[in-house]
């Protein structure tokens, strides 16, 4: 049995190794179309290869192609942006907003959380069967044995990027909760902040996703209140961010 798993493993390994002939790694930065901005949480795919990465906070990324392959840029409250692959040094990507307008009323689809991760798991429904390597054994005509797929799932390159790709889709989503009941209309409404100041509190005080999940909306509005007592003391004051969270990953 060992020897027939080593083979296939083996043979998975060659295949690997093989469909990544001829590419290379190359850099690439993506911008808002209209501030000319670097956007950071985005999800860049080589449509042509299946490989994809996501850039990091400075919008940068790098990512293996080769000449011809068909790049996609996916980023939640913008458009796809899509380009092929001609050999540059560097690849731009520019993201649009969208938003539809309705004079003189600005009108922007927002979807709650558990929408965005729904509809994140069909988009992405390889990926997460890929994510999940099921069973070690099956169980066939012939008896019991280990599986083959699962083997393939836990071992390959692919399925090793499936399971980062729905572990990101996951962060994202408990962001996306904090996002949505640690707002800016509530923070305002409660506080009576705007502008330089809600934002400094917004940063300075955004709770954890074990926290909102859990919190009451009487609870949440009595969190903000005891956080304004202490910011009214020295509101401009701005924390140094927690390195040890910021991860920049340029592979």
């Amino acid at each position: 049995m060992k020897t027939i798993v080593g083979f296939f493993c083996t043979f998975f390994l060659f295949l690997l190794c093989s469909a990544g002939y001829g590419q290379r790694k190359v850099a690439g930065i993506v911008l808002d179309r209209d501030t000319k901005q670097r956007v950071a949480r985005v999800l860049v795919l080589n449509n042509t290869s299946g490989a994809n990465v996501f850039n990091n906070g400075k919008g940068e990324f790098y990512l293996e192609m080769q000449k011809g392959d068909v790049l996609i840029a996916k980023r939640e409250e913008y458009k796809n942006d899509t380009l092929v692959y001609g050999g540059q040094e560097v690849v731009l990507f520019h993201l649009q907003k969208t938003s539809i307008y309705i004079e003189p009323v600005t009108v922007v689809a927002k979807k709650n959380p558990d929408q965005i991760l729904a509809q994140r798991r069909i988009d992405y429904a390889k990926a997460y069967q890929l994510a999940d390597a099921g069973d070690y054994f099956s169980v066939g005509p012939n008896g019991a044995g280990l599986s083959i797929n699962t083997i393939y799932n836990l071992m390959s390159k692919e399925g090793k990027n499936a399971r980062r790709l729905t572990r990101y889709f996951q962060h994202e989503y408990e962001e996306n909760v904090v996002d949505w009941k640690f707002s800016r209309t509530l923070v305002k409404s409660v506080t009576g902040l705007e502008g330089q100041l809600l934002d400094n509190f917004m940063v300075r005080y955004r709770p954890s996703y074990s926290f909102v999940q859990q919190a009451s909306a009487y609870q949440l509005t009595g969190y903000i209140l005891s956080k304004y007592g202490q910011f009214k003391i020295n509101p401009y004051f701005k924390p140094l961010p927690d390195l040890t969270k910021i991860k920049i990953d340029e592979k």
